[in-house]
């Protein structure tokens, strides 16, 4: 089945006709067997009712469009043809959340013409293996989902991940990476969410107020945009623990705090940013000098950022431009070249400079982060710092990428270059 034409930013994100196309081209590329993408199930806290809030797999959002748990595609690589396999709205569905448009109508929502019970996913696969025909699914994440295809495919849930379609993951990897003007659009829309949770942090914090309130109305901000926060918000004054999610210090004068949160709009696509502010609302002259030199790596960064140019050679810079500036700061001596080349910048930045950004915060990593982030010559270094690096190959038009230097100050860091005499 050839692959529909869109003129691009003509056709919304969510209309039908986008996931028709994505899935026409993944077929066209796949040329042959059916390709297996389930969706996410609620995962309950503590008993069935009472569960986590839903998000649904980048993969099957991508390729089906639709964010209701207890979902799975199928899509036939010879014909094209997709298949939603999913449940009707039960009466006490109904009772309890509400009236819902039935299970064809959802699927018709987003192209889809054939649908059937979950009861009769595993006949549908055991016929096409009957047939000799491949089954192609990517990496699970989810437990349940390993445990699941156990079921379906007589795979042992242990080994699932070892028996994932190369073929399928290089395939998505590609399309998923890059971006129409559609959903660079509705990124933009994610971002302008952000922009005002960080607008309203930036105006609630002072001295005595706690971490934890800012970090609730900073979400609060999100829903009232009808959005939602895209992972975890970081929020402390701890800024030196790179993923803290624990909110609980009373900010004082002299603080400095780290926020970094995202947006994820109803459609499913992500915002990422992080700011460093001064609890007193100046920075002292000591915070001004760091903060400036990590804003001026990423201003290099963002120029040195251009197609064809590995991202990696962009990260160099990054960190290239902290050095020097610790160096003038007094906080590390020598050459920024020489101490970038052998890893000693690592003690301040010992993170990576960015990730993609899509329908995931990191995009497509859920299906393979080397497949994401290496190949075209591209292998990961053994060095600290940069064996983090997520994205080293180089940049092609349509991609969207963070940019995220920082300098931390991280004790334990701190006590074992001591302890080595560098």
């Amino acid at each position: 089945m050839a692959p529909t034409e869109l003129e691009s930013g003509e056709v919304d994100v969510m209309d039908s006709v986008v996931f028709a196309d994505r899935r026409a081209r993944l077929a066209e590329r796949m040329g042959d067997g059916l390709i297996l993408l389930p969706g996410n199930e609620l995962s309950p806290m503590n008993y069935a009712e009472n569960h986590y809030g839903f998000r649904q797999d980048g993969s099957f959002r991508y390729y089906f469009g639709l964010n209701q748990p207890g979902l799975t595609g199928i899509l036939d690589a010879n014909t094209g043809e997709a298949t939603l396999f999913g449940h009707e709205p039960t009466i006490d569905d109904i009772v309890w959340t509400g009236p819902q448009p039935s299970f064809q109508d959802l699927a018709a929502s987003v192209g889809v013409r054939q649908t059937a019970s979950p009861a009769s996913l595993a006949s549908r696969l055991g016929d096409a293996v009957s047939a000799g025909r491949s089954i192609h699914f990517l990496p699970q994440y989810r437990p349940e989902n390993r445990l699941s295809f156990e079921s379906l495919l007589d795979i042992p849930a242990t080994a699932v991940n070892a028996r994932v379609s190369r073929a399928l993951m290089e395939a998505a990897v590609a399309q998923r990476l890059v971006k129409s003007d559609a959903e660079v659009a509705e990124m933009e829309r994610a971002i302008e969410v952000s922009r005002e949770m960080h607008l309203l942090a930036m105006r609630t914090v002072r001295p005595g107020v706690w971490e934890r309130e800012v970090a609730g109305r900073v979400r609060g901000e999100a829903l009232a945009a009808g959005a939602d926060i895209a992972f975890p918000i970081i929020f402390s004054v701890r800024g030196e623990v790179l993923h803290n999610h624990s909110s609980v210090n009373r900010m004082e004068d002299g603080d400095l705090v780290v926020h970094d949160s995202g947006a994820v709009t109803d459609s499913g696509y992500c915002s990422d940013i992080t700011r460093t502010l001064p609890v007193s609302g100046r920075f002292d002259t000591r915070q001004r000098a760091v903060y400036e030199a990590v804003l001026g790596a990423q201003l290099a960064a963002i120029e040195a950022m251009k197609p064809g140019v590995p991202f990696r050679d962009v990260h160099l810079v990054a960190v290239r431009e902290i050095a020097s500036a610790l160096m003038d700061i007094g906080l590390m001596k020598g050459d920024p070249a020489d101490a970038v080349e052998n890893g000693a910048h690592a003690l301040f930045m010992p993170h990576v400079l960015g990730h993609m950004i899509g329908v995931d915060v990191h995009d497509g990593e859920a299906i393979d982060e080397n497949l994401v982030g290496y190949g075209d010559g591209f292998e990961r270094s053994e060095q600290f710092g940069l064996s983090s690096l997520r994205l080293a190959r180089p940049l092609a038009p349509g991609w969207v990428v963070t940019v995220e230097p920082g300098t931390y100050f991280i004790p334990a860091l701190i006590q074992r270059w001591r302890a080595a005499g560098t």
